[in-house]
């Protein structure tokens, strides 16, 4: 009966070139060591994880903080090595480890700086832990020559694939909403921004241009990996790859994940490709002096397909999580992260908050940028979750502080934080987003629905 159950996912461990998987080892390396000088030399170190006096942790993982001073250095310190030791394949395991425990940490510090594509990252650099990318081509090999093989596992590969599918799939689908499609927004908004370009600038300037790039960006999304999964199609495919994420990187200020994208995508590719890769790179046949491939036990097959089943239903689980809370998701944001919802949104607002003494109803407007960094104040004046954060973070800093008015002191005990906010989303009119009548402090941060939002008027 096992063996029956099984049969269905035996091309999961058919034995395939492990090629793919060497190309997708090396060129990870390459890109998240290039990825860490670049935010090194834009001195974004300082600015993001040393600079701020206050943090906006995850929900669940407040607990996790900076390191003190310059030692924030540290982790992007093992952020330059761990990527050159995977690349090399040396010590592979414990650099993969090293690399995702550091990458994720950073990320997990402040929800400000939270970008689709490090999330993309983290998970890549989850997946990349657990698979056999060091047992050809690499220092490893050299060291522990019996590890050594030209074959892995079909699913080793596949899952590579098949995370890539869902960054772009749910990309697609997040798409199919009226503002992109209808309005065009917030690509229209964001595309006349460039009217100063040389030669195409006056073309961006064009309404029809933004629907061009909504609609044909909404397809993109939704079909390119069927179109890459097709030996016919491919290589076109993989022009069209080339020509958007080369426009994306050109047009808007979104770092390297288009790189990543681009160069990522090589693992559609036929396996002799990759091999033609790698005879090019060791300039002889790489495919020398090696063994069988280990065979795996049914125990461990039912494990390995058991933990597939478990991450891949989370991968899409998780951005479905929205259809839970009532109400427009640009505004309440209730599932907006984690979701691929890539560069849909423009939100911007307008935040003003207050300290009231709650015996005398003495009030005071605080400046929001005496606490926060440029960017965490322009991001938690739109989204809900940093609001309530930002209100615990001022009633402590204010609770058992003597304020003097006049003459006369008094003693703050368990202030009120109350607020008004404004915000517009893709180019609407400024709306209410959070009414002063709110103590935001009396107000719990969890995964509840947020009453306390105003209303959305579309």
């Amino acid at each position: 009966m096992t063996e029956i159950k099984l049969s269905k996912y035996l091309s999961l461990f058919k034995e395939v070139s492990i090629a793919p998987l060497i190309i997708f080892r090396i060129i990870f390396g390459v890109l998240m060591f290039l990825g860490t000088i670049r935010f090194i030399s834009k001195g974004w170190i300082e600015q993001l994880y040393i600079d701020p006096d206050y943090y906006f942790g995850y929900l669940g993982f407040e607990w996790i903080k900076p390191l003190e001073g310059q030692l924030m250095y540290l982790p992007f310190l093992l952020l330059l090595i761990s990527p050159l030791f995977i690349l090399l394949g040396f010590l592979y395991r414990a650099s993969s480890i090293t690399f995702f425990i550091c990458f994720t940490y950073i990320e997990l510090l402040d929800k400000s700086n939270y970008l689709n594509h490090y999330y993309f990252v983290s998970l890549i650099a989850l997946i990349m832990i657990f698979l056999p990318a060091h047992r050809n081509f690499s220092i490893d090999t050299k060291i522990w020559p019996k590890i050594k093989t030209v074959s892995t596992k079909q699913w080793t590969i596949s899952l590579i694939k098949l995370q890539l599918a869902i960054v772009y799939i749910f990309a697609g689908i997040a798409k199919l909403n009226s503002d992109w499609l209808i309005h065009a927004k917030p690509l229209k908004i964001w595309i006349q921004a460039h009217h100063n370009i040389p030669f195409i600038g006056p073309l961006m300037q064009q309404e029809w241009l933004a629907y061009l790039f909504s609609w044909t960006g909404c397809c993109y999304d939704l079909f390119i990996v069927f179109f890459l999964l097709s030996n016919r199609s491919r290589p076109i495919a993989y022009l069209f790859v080339i020509v958007f994420h080369l426009l994306t990187w050109y047009l808007f200020p979104i770092g390297v994940f288009p790189w990543v994208m681009i160069f990522s995508t090589l693992i559609f590719f036929s396996p002799k490709f990759h091999e033609r890769i790698l005879n090019l790179l060791s300039r002889s046949n790489w495919k020398k002096n090696v063994i069988e491939n280990i065979k795996l036990s049914h125990t461990r097959k039912k494990i390995i397909i058991s933990l597939l089943t478990l991450y891949i239903a989370i991968q899409i689980i998780i951005p479905f999580r929205h259809v839970l809370y009532p109400g427009n998701l640009f505004w309440n944001e209730e599932g907006f992260r984690f979701s691929w919802r890539v560069m849909i949104m423009h939100k911007v607002g307008l935040a003003t908050f207050y300290m009231v003494d709650p015996k005398t109803g003495r009030e005071s407007e605080i400046n929001n940028s005496k606490f926060l960094t440029r960017t965490q104040e322009g991001q938690m004046a739109t989204q809900p979750d940093m609001i309530l954060q930002y209100a615990q973070i001022l009633k402590n800093y204010h609770h058992g502080k003597t304020f003097h008015y006049g003459n006369q002191k008094f003693l703050i005990e368990n202030p009120e934080i109350r607020a008004k906010i404004y915000v517009s989303v893709n180019g609407r009119p400024s709306q209410l987003f959070v009414d002063k009548k709110h103590d935001l402090t009396k107000l719990e941060y969890n995964l509840s629905h947020r009453t306390w939002l105003e209303p959305f008027n579309k």
